[in-house]
């Protein structure tokens, strides 16, 4: 054995007589009960980064339940990711000049899938790299031609029982990249903003919008705010930048008598309250924001400016007639913006499909609360609670190329949808005209990934389904609970009538060495390889569990790093002192030595603590104990208690350290596969041996 450990002998040797041996496989425990962890599916357009490395917690669990016994299935797969992914793209597009104009809708997918095809074999050998034991017979990718016709299936039959409907609403539509999204995929960016205090007639009322104003259609007040009862159902006069004009006076519950002077302007086409009160007092949707970001022709002489430009311009202009009472300069506010690129986002009337969320929220709360699906850590359950009570329907239309496109075709004759399960339709079946086109939207990239527990497993191999379905663990970031999580839950029990999952495992960001979140715009971004590189695949996963509770963001420590490739070494070196300097007349059998016995019975401990810790998600409590045992209580304890009586202390000393790495192993698959393989052992691998138990 080398006097140092070098993970680049070991790493990519075991991995691979680990796959070609079938070893990820659950059939190497045919009669064992199926224990099954879906692979939160990463994006296919860019390399893995640090935050994937936490899967390491799915690859501990699925080590372990293989090795007590268990039909363990981890089923891999990556996400076409589709808005995110088609950005990516026309980063790279505009980097040589071009953009998605460019190119017709066929030829431009092509093009995506083809780039996407290329990263995805990339980023699967990267996770191969982190030691991921997964079934990679059964991979599966979201466009993979049955899973798309699960998710029409899904959608045809979410539309035949009323779940799915059309409406023009307003949705959340960034102008720079054409799309809209969620309520969940905004993010919002507290600002100073100048806060307008503009007359309309015998009224004054505050805005920041002052763009937004030509698509004003009533004035409103709280019904209970006395100051303003006598123009309720009033038409008063008011002056504007174009000229004299009336507009209605209304009384709403949702204005809020303490903002502003407690007079708002009604815009239904550009706010989303606005649009409500619109509905409820059947006012006019006047559209004055293009799709571009710029006003159209009801705003004057201001047509074509951009909202900012705009904004600046009619605040001069109403300064000039006296329209403007004050300002206040220093207003706080929270702004939305696109999560990707930062801009405005701009609240448009848009026709998109919509799901009616309400009864498949009910059922999904419900299953939390009978503990059907268990939450850990627990604190996250009444955020899911929270959330789920105050849900709202889900737009599920993205005008992007890149993704599902709907299934969904309008006539052109008498302009009512149908809606098939794939299968494009020869004919209207309202009036039976041929003249019909397709929805050019694809779906929102959550609803596929959200049907992944039951879409993989429908189309992997035969049984399996009916084998392993629910899965027993989902394992992914606190920060999708809502995105991915939740949406599993509706959809699974939907479509399967029963849940997706038993448990939902939730682990923290890791952050950059200062504590900041990492992105590509700040340049702090760590790839997992460069520290698998540096410090071996086996410390880089032990590190990130280490000395942090679970579920908890945690800051990447370099000298953590450290400590763990330092207890690489510690095993290795224990290994070659127990392996390569094994004395010629050791005894075979456990004595029953005083120290033996006490090491053995510690050894029964760290066993029991070990169990526990993993069958409570207690990952940290895990390695904690095991790095404690293994380091202090074995190595400067007992093993120099021995060196006086090596040859019959020899016994234990094996199974002493034999036993460390089969607890260690899930954690640190490489190096306890190496080191195991060199004692005195009975089967292939130490991946399929049995799991320790206490004597």
């Amino acid at each position: 054995m080398d006097k140092t450990y070098d993970q680049t002998r070991v790493e990519e040797k075991w991995y691979k007589f680990w796959e070609e041996n079938n070893l990820f496989a659950p059939e190497i425990n045919p009669d064992g009960n199926p224990y099954t962890i879906i692979l939160p599916p990463p994006n296919a357009n860019a390399d893995l980064h640090l935050g994937h490395a936490m899967m390491s917690v799915e690859d501990i669990l699925i080590r372990y339940r293989r090795m007590k016994g268990d039909a363990a299935l981890w089923l891999p797969g990556s996400d076409h990711a589709g808005f995110e992914t088609q950005v990516v793209f026309e980063r790279n597009l505009q980097n040589e000049g071009k953009s998605r104009f460019d190119f017709d809708r066929e030829t431009l997918y092509k093009m995506i899938f083809e780039f996407v095809q290329n990263n995805k074999s990339k980023m699967e050998n990267q996770l191969r790299r982190l030691g991921f034991s997964m079934d990679w017979s059964r991979e599966k990718f979201t466009l993979d031609e049955d899973i798309i016709n699960i998710v029409y299936q899904t959608f045809k039959k979410m539309s035949d029982g009323g779940l799915i409907y059309r409406a023009n609403r307003i949705v959340n539509y960034c102008t720079k990249h054409g799309t809209s999204f969620s309520d969940l995929e905004v993010v919002y960016e507290d600002r100073k903003s100048p806060l307008y205090y503009i007359k309309y007639g015998p009224l004054t009322l505050a805005t920041v919008r002052l763009e937004t104003k030509f698509g004003d259609t009533a004035v409103a007040i709280h019904p209970n705010d006395e100051r303003y009862k006598e123009y309720i159902g009033k038409e008063i006069d008011i002056e504007t930048v174009l000229g004299p004009a009336k507009i209605k006076v209304i009384s709403d519950e949702a204005v809020d008598k303490d903002f502003g002077t407690g007079v708002v302007k009604v815009t239904p086409a550009h706010s989303a309250t606005d649009f409500e009160i619109g509905q409820r007092h059947n006012l006019e949707v006047k559209q004055v924001i293009n799709f571009d970001g710029k006003l159209n022709e009801k705003a004057g002489k201001f047509a074509g400016m951009k909202v900012k430009e705009a904004r600046a311009a009619i605040a001069e202009e109403m300064q000039k007639k006296g329209l403007i009472e004050k300002v206040d300069e220093n207003y706080q506010n929270r702004v939305a913006v696109c999560y990707k690129c930062g801009t405005e986002i701009e609240p448009l009337p848009m026709e998109q499909w919509f799901i009616k969320i309400d009864s498949l929220a009910k059922n999904a709360l419900e299953v939390v609360e009978k503990g059907e699906v268990k939450i850990f850590p627990k604190n996250y359950t009444s955020t899911y609670y929270q959330w789920m009570k105050n849900i709202k329907d889900w737009n599920i239309s993205r005008q992007i190329v890149w993704g599902i496109q709907i299934p969904a075709w309008k006539c052109k004759d008498c302009n009512e949808w149908v809606v098939t399960k794939g299968e494009e339709p020869n004919e209207c079946p309202n009036c039976k005209s041929s003249t019909i086109e397709r929805d050019p939207d694809v779906f929102d990239t959550w609803f596929s990934s959200g049907q992944w527990p039951y879409a993989t497993l429908m189309t992997t191999k035969p049984g399996d389904f009916e084998k392993f379905y629910p899965t027993a663990v989902m394992e992914t970031g606190r920060d999708i609970l809502f995105f991915w999580v939740a949406r599993m839950v509706m959809l699974g029990l939907y479509k399967t009538g029963s849940i997706p999952f038993k448990d939902v495992v939730l682990h923290g960001t890791v952050l950059d060495p200062l504590g900041k979140k990492m992105s590509k715009s700040k340049g702090n971004v760590v790839n997992p390889m460069d520290l698998a590189n540096q410090y071996g695949a086996d410390a880089l996963r032990m590190a990130l569990v280490y000395g942090n509770a679970f579920g908890h963001d945690q800051a990447l420590s370099h000298p953590k790093l450290q400590t763990m490739r330092n207890f690489t070494n510690k095993l290795w070196n224990i290994g070659r002192f127990l392996i390569e300097f094994k004395p010629e007349d050791s005894t075979t059998e456990i004595s029953n030595h005083e120290d033996d016995k006490a090491i053995l019975k510690k050894l029964d401990e760290t066993i029991n603590k070990v169990t526990a810790a993993l069958d409570q998600y207690r990952f940290h409590d895990a390695t904690d104990t095991l790095y404690e045992f293994i380091w202090h209580e074995f190595a400067d304890k007992y093993i120099e208690s021995t060196k006086e009586r090596r040859s019959e202390a020899q016994p234990t000393l094996e199974y002493v350290f034999k036993t460390s790495l089969e607890l260690l192993h899930p954690f640190m698959p490489f190096i306890t596969e190496e080191l195991w393989q060199r004692l005195p052992h009975e089967g292939k691998s130490i991946m399929i041996t049995s799991w320790p138990t206490s004597k």
